[in-house]
């Protein structure tokens, strides 16, 4: 039997960790509280080229949409997107989505889904929030959820908007994330900062080490380490890491209406 690749879900936890450095959990669970939105805005589009050892394997793609109405109040929905090259395809097909939709004003996760598409594999998941009482919902019935859990998804987006400069090198902080119908208390260390270069140039970044779920696809807790733009912006520019059936890479390609100048995109 082949492995299974699963790159989008691979890729949310793969970026999961860029933010997970000093931010106040009390906040995600208060509707009428205002986050102030620095990173990012309605239609911004991020484009990755996935590397698999020394082939290109597959894209990935993460967009904001304009606010929409959930619960007669405003949401994003926030789309992350991978497939498979068709020059890959032959060994092995994939068409995955997240999606997640967050309160526009206190970023709180409304509603998650997830489809995959790998091969003849086919599986779709829908998950609803109940923070108020502390639930989650899908198909398989309720799971009881911390007043800060997350997807992977909502998190991303939430967690761009946390100041970095405060942190400390070898800084580990928590957060609660659902992923395949379970709840993890996830952590990343804060590594330091980093010149690296990338197919747009070199770009000065935050440098992280999530801690992965060891599972099918990572060896090992520590198998990952991810590179954030060192500016507003706070986007995922680089993630290598270990899996069992190889190595991936992971690299910003393009970028579209981001709400500030990539300032760390050092100029020639």
């Amino acid at each position: 039997m082949k492995k299974k690749f699963n790159f989008v879900p691979l890729f949310g936890v793969l970026i999961l960790g860029f933010g997970l450095l000093s931010f106040n959990q009390k906040e995600i669970v208060n509707f009428s509280q205002k986050v102030e939105n620095k990173a990012f805005q309605s239609g911004e589009v991020l484009n990755y080229r996935i590397h698999y050892g020394v082939v290109n394997a597959g894209i990935v793609t993460m967009k904001v949409s304009e606010p929409v109405k959930v619960n007669d109040r405003d949401a994003y929905n926030l789309k992350i997107e991978g497939e498979t090259l068709k020059s890959f395809d032959w060994a092995y097909k994939v068409r995955d989505k997240f999606e997640t939709w967050i309160d526009v004003e206190s970023h709180v996760p409304y509603r998650y889904s997830k489809t995959v598409r790998e091969n003849d594999y086919f599986y779709q998941e829908i998950a609803i929030y109940n923070h108020e009482q502390k639930y989650l919902k899908n198909k398989k019935g309720k799971i009881t959820i911390t007043p800060t859990t997350m997807d992977v998804a909502s998190a991303i987006y939430y967690l761009r908007n946390i100041d970095y400069n405060n942190s400390k090198v070898g800084a580990k902080f928590p957060m609660d994330v659902y992923i395949d119908n379970e709840v993890y208390n996830l952590s990343v260390k804060y590594v330091g900062k980093e010149t690296i270069a990338t197919p747009l140039g070199k770009i000065r970044c935050i440098k992280i080490k999530p801690e992965l779920v060891v599972d099918r696809v990572f060896k090992n807790k520590d198998a990952m380490t991810v590179w954030v733009s060192d500016d507003d912006n706070h986007i995922p520019v680089r993630i290598q890491t270990e899996i069992y059936v190889g190595s991936l890479k992971v690299d910003l390609v393009k970028h579209e209406n981001l709400k500030n100048p990539l300032s760390a995109l050092i100029k020639k």
